[in-house]
């Protein structure tokens, strides 16, 4: 099976050096000219995974048409720009694993709805899980869930990329698996806030736990299942982001808890904090969904610069008193 992968960032490289792990050929495409070169020239992604040699069967390019001799297509893309490629990609029936984290603003759509609106005879499948980039590509020993409908296409696909420090767990729900990764985006941007602000340790394992709870509410009601949530692109992912700098939503969050605005600490990203652009998405459609968000909400509140950090902190610990769950 010949790998394509779609997003020339940390995580599109990580996953291409999965894929080529033994020798097999795999191609790249990326927007940025200086990164295919890099790749293809020096096998090094300069610009956004540096230091980490690259194999050699990685053949990078800024041609969506060579992708048409791929067989399956890892599509890498920021959350919000994936409709866009997607409809420039020629698909057919070729399956699709996804592996952005998001959800779409205006449609308040899932990449898997946005997949399958763009490309209908696609198989979907999604892939995520507690994973930094910089480790993946080193080959450190990593474990995500792959979750497709269709057990037989999500078996050949986890048998592909599977290797000694990569392990796939095999899942038929598609929307659990993005749920998780999407709703923990805004949950580690919350944790990085409460470690900026230096509101210890306890606040912040709290916020994890409460956050869980939205996680699986909103989750369940899109039409993923909380066992999914509770596994490796849930609580596994939303554990490794809310606790390391390395996470781009994490630092974001500390930016945030030490005074800075949203604005001046996303200008000064190369990369892509994806839950700044998901959380206000988020609350808007758990609002449609009357389901209670309250760490959600206050993220919005910060990156909106409507609320400071001990206002947002003292309207989550003014709640009325209930029962946990």
């Amino acid at each position: 099976m010949r790998i394509g992968v779609i997003g020339g960032g940390a995580w599109g490289t990580a996953l291409a050096q999965v894929a080529a792990a033994a020798g097999d050929p795999v191609t790249l495409w990326a927007r940025e000219h200086d990164v295919v070169a890099s790749i293809n020239r020096e096998h090094e992604n300069r610009q956004f995974l540096p230091n980490i040699p690259l194999s050699a069967a990685i053949r990078a390019t800024e041609s969506l048409a060579d992708l048409v001799a791929c067989d399956a297509l890892l599509v890498v893309v920021p959350a919000q720009h994936l409709r866009a490629v997607l409809s420039e990609t020629p698909v057919d029936t070729r399956p699709l694993v996804l592996c952005a984290k998001g959800i779409e603003a205006g449609t308040v759509a899932l990449m898997s709805e946005i997949a399958h609106s763009v490309h209908p005879r696609a198989p979907i499948a999604v892939l995520s899980g507690p994973t930094f980039a910089a480790e993946v590509a080193r080959g450190l020993p990593t474990a995500v869930t792959l979750a497709c409908a269709d057990e037989n296409i999500g078996r050949a696909l986890a048998e592909r990329l599977a290797q000694p420090t990569f392990r796939p767990y095999a899942s038929d729900d598609v929307a659990g698996a993005e749920i998780g990764g999407a709703v923990k985006n805004v949950l580690a941007i919350a944790c990085g806030v409460v470690a900026g602000a230096g509101l210890g340790e306890n606040a912040r394992a709290a916020l994890i736990a409460r956050g869980f709870a939205e996680m699986v509410r909103y989750g369940v009601a899109r039409g993923g299942r909380a066992e999914t949530l509770s596994g490796l692109s849930g609580l596994g992912d939303l554990v490794l982001t809310c606790s390391s700098v390395a996470s781009r939503n994490f630092s974001l969050g500390v930016g945030l808890g030490k005074g800075e605005s949203a604005e001046s600490l996303l200008a000064d990203r190369a990369s892509v904090a994806e839950g700044a652009f998901t959380a206000p998405v988020l609350a808007q459609s758990a609002k449609a969904l009357e389901i209670a968000m309250p760490v959600v909400e206050a993220v919005c509140a910060l990156l909106s610069g409507e609320s400071k950090v001990d206002a947002v902190v003292a309207a989550l610990m003014s709640r009325p008193l209930g029962r946990e769950g």
